[in-house]
């Protein structure tokens, strides 16, 4: 359950504060104004502040302030004009005046309501959905896409495992602030090859990231480039098929490289650099490969699909073009890279991502997610929609209306 903030006007909250205590939230702060509020976020931490869409209430400064420490904000307006006002600053998340708190719960929720692929009437565990993420060469924005499907993921109330096979270094842990003097991963590995992996042991191994309502597992990558023996191909793959027993989705953040080492030694039997890569990319049920919007980085991606493509089934391949930005491409770049994907690789379906410097400049300083440091910004949301477009499972569609009762003919 949450805690909560709240700057609403008496009427709105006396009819909601008896609910969302039912529901079992905690409201830590009941104030006046957008300034009380902001001037309390760090003395109350809360986990949301729901308030009032009115200009005593709401505020571009407000919402900087929350999306600063990772705090979701929900508007509650009370008419049209209200309601736009709050769009404009950037407020996603808004109530009107009269919802009953079962609306606003949704929105706290984060999305849509969401089937999960665990059935509640099964006694037996599914296997979670693996997906690879891959990128060439030049830091084409791998670990951060990896990182934030695992984010959204579990935002959609799902338990989620972001593993990083790089073997050429892992990114994973700074990029989230935790740990990595013990590679995570490396020690799944160990542990596998010894028939010893069980959930206890990934359940020890693992660090957690937390958030309100998605946190997620993190397997980190190894500490320097030189360790990379450890991920050997059969302990990589054994890890990950024991990984999916205990998970509903993998997200594994992989190496660049696609080459093929033992072309260069007679020694069959040596440990093989990009055998963690190989693994992943086998393992996963979808492949995700993430380029740069620029000329060298399409060149580069161009290139790497088509290896990609002689190794794995094209229909398991999505396509992810990174920092799409005019300065970089010209007039219309969104145009010119699907051209360009169409024409030299028959690719016509990508997703986009623009380029928001500022929103990937504030997670990484403050070592969070998307969602958790810029949960407005325009990556985000864009890497939202490629998750629940391309990755979690269509909801079931809502019966409407009602059903008239069935009338009986009362017995003579």
């Amino acid at each position: 359950m949450a805690r909560l903030a709240l700057a609403l006007d008496a009427a709105t909250e006396d009819r909601l504060l008896a609910d969302l205590v039912e529901h079992g939230h905690t409201v830590v702060a009941r104030l006046v104004g957008w300034r009380d509020l902001v001037d309390s976020l760090d003395v109350l931490a809360p986990e949301v502040v729901v308030v009032g869409a009115g200009r005593g209430t709401l505020s571009a400064e407000l919402l900087n302030a929350c999306d600063e420490r990772g705090i979701r904000l929900i508007a509650v307006a009370s008419d049209d004009a209200e309601r736009a006002t709050a769009a404009t600053l950037g407020v996603h998340e808004i109530a009107g005046r009269g919802a009953g708190w079962g609306e606003i719960e949704a929105l706290l929720a984060g999305v849509a309501a969401l089937p999960s692929r665990l059935d509640a009437g099964s006694t037996t565990r599914p296997e979670a959905a693996v997906i690879a993420v891959w990128g060439p060469a030049g830091a084409p924005g791998r670990t951060t896409v990896a990182v934030n499907i695992a984010a959204e993921l579990a935002a959609a109330g799902h338990r989620v495992a972001l593993v990083d096979a790089d073997p050429y270094g892992g990114a994973v842990a700074p990029a989230l602030g935790l740990l990595d003097e013990t590679p995570g991963f490396a020690a799944a590995c160990r542990l596998a090859g010894a028939g010893s992996l069980d959930r206890a042991e990934l359940e020890r191994i693992a660090q957690r990231y937390t958030s309100p309502r998605a946190s997620f597992d993190v397997y980190s990558g190894l500490v320097g480039a030189n360790r990379w023996p450890e991920l050997a191909h059969e302990r990589a793959t054994s890890a990950l098929e024991t990984m999916r027993g205990q998970f509903e989705y993998l997200v594994i953040d992989t190496g660049f490289s696609l080459e093929r080492d033992e072309e260069l030694t007679s020694d069959q039997f040596a440990p093989r650099r990009n055998a963690a890569t190989f693994a992943a990319l086998e393992s996963a049920d979808r492949i995700v490969a993430v380029g740069l919007a620029d000329p060298v980085g399409l060149s580069r991606l161009l290139r790497g699909h088509g290896d990609l493509a002689t190794l794995v089934d094209p229909e398991r391949i999505d396509v992810i073009v990174n920092r799409v930005r005019q300065s970089a491409l010209g007039i219309d770049a969104h145009a010119q890279v699907r051209q360009t994907l169409h024409r030299f690789a028959g690719i016509d379906a990508a997703t986009l991502l623009p380029h928001d410097g500022r929103a990937a400049d504030a997670a990484i300083l403050g070592a969070r997610t998307l969602r958790d440091a810029a949960g407005r910004a325009p990556l985000r949301a864009a890497l939202r929609d490629y998750v629940l477009r391309a990755i979690l499972p269509e909801p079931a569609p809502r019966r409407r209306g009602f059903t008239l009762p069935v009338l009986r003919r009362a017995e003579a």
